[in-house]
């Protein structure tokens, strides 16, 4: 009696969809920390995105601190347009410039039409 070859078709298929899933599993990680913005820097030394306020889904209004002034950014899919310097920095509360991961989700869960 010959032992079961370890290339039978039952293993390809279970090795096929088990690369599969895992392809797709990273597919879907990157994507939800693209939409949440989880794994992007939101400051650098002395710049600092302080708040954003989304107008379209390419265009922006950005709140820029740059040293200690702030400037209001306008963002688009290709381009970046220096809107206003602003005179009075505007005081942006800690909640406001990096939302809590609940409050993103159930954000994200009110979209999507699901009861929150």
């Amino acid at each position: 009696m010959q032992p079961a070859s370890p290339l039978s078709a039952g293993s390809l298929a279970q090795l096929t969809l088990s690369l599969i899933a895992i392809v797709a599993l990273i597919l879907a990680l990157s994507w939800a920390l693209k939409r949440l913005k989880i794994g992007a820097p939101r400051s650098r030394g002395s710049m600092a995105v302080q708040d954003e306020l989304a107008l379209g889904p390419r265009e922006r209004i950005v709140l820029v601190r740059v040293g200690d002034s702030q400037v209001l950014l306008g963002v688009a899919a290709g381009s970046v347009v220096n809107l206003t310097p602003l005179a009075t920095p505007i005081e942006v509360p800690a909640a406001l410039g990096a939302p809590a991961f609940a409050d993103r989700l159930r954000e994200l869960m009110k979209r999507s039409g699901r009861p929150g």
